[in-house]
């Protein structure tokens, strides 16, 4: 097992004749000339050293290296969640301003109307973690607004090939959309990552 990329090594220099035991918090230099050198006490004091800056007492190097894990976890969540949260904001003020200036027929205005309402109650329920009720809005709201946009022929069998040679991003993004099945048994991490995709095209488009 290399030891290479581990927070936590012991590296001997034939330079200077020392020792360094590294981590990307501090480095400990060391003497070789020292016969009472354990590199597995030391690192044992290290992972002391390092419970002391934290404010937590580690028993030995594995609890030390795991709560390392679980801090870079928990960083991992909290920037997943704001990442979330923004692409959330993004999509609704994106799709709130492409459907606002989307000019329709009149018989399409409360239709208009309707889609913005839905949008609002949507980004609610999935701001809310709700993904998997509401996946089957999310389909609807998008296949409204593109009708909205393109009117009656979206429900033409060759509007997937229209939109890929008039705007092949678009294109693809609908064929994406299309090829979703309408109802599932997903789980709710499975219902999230698949919208997600959805909305981070449109909340750049």
């Amino acid at each position: 097992l290399s030891t290479e990329h581990h927070p936590f090594f012991v590296t001997h220099s034939t330079k200077n004749s020392s020792t360094t035991l590294t981590s990307e918090d501090e480095t400990l230099p060391l003497s070789k000339s020292d016969k009472s050198f354990d590199g597995i006490s030391i690192i044992k004091e290290k992972a002391c050293i390092l419970g002391k800056k934290r404010g937590r007492k580690y028993k030995n190097l594995k609890e030390c290296y795991k709560c390392k894990v679980e801090d870079c976890e928990a960083l991992f969540e909290k920037e997943s969640s704001d990442f979330e949260k923004k692409l959330i904001s993004s999509f609704q003020k994106n799709l709130t301003l492409l459907i606002q200036k989307t000019w329709v027929e009149k018989a399409d205005a409360e239709l208009k109307e309707q889609v913005l309402y839905k949008l609002s109650e949507y980004c609610s329920l999935i701001s809310d973690g709700k993904w998997s009720e509401a996946y089957a809005e999310f389909l609807k709201i998008i296949s409204d607004v593109v009708y909205l946009m393109f009117g009656a022929q979206t429900k033409s069998d060759d509007f997937a090939e229209y939109a890929l040679r008039i705007d092949p991003e678009f294109g693809v993004f609908w064929l994406y959309i299309k090829n979703l099945p309408e109802s599932c048994d997903w789980t709710d991490k499975k219902f999230r990552i698949v919208m997600l995709l959805g909305m981070y095209f449109l909340a750049n488009y």
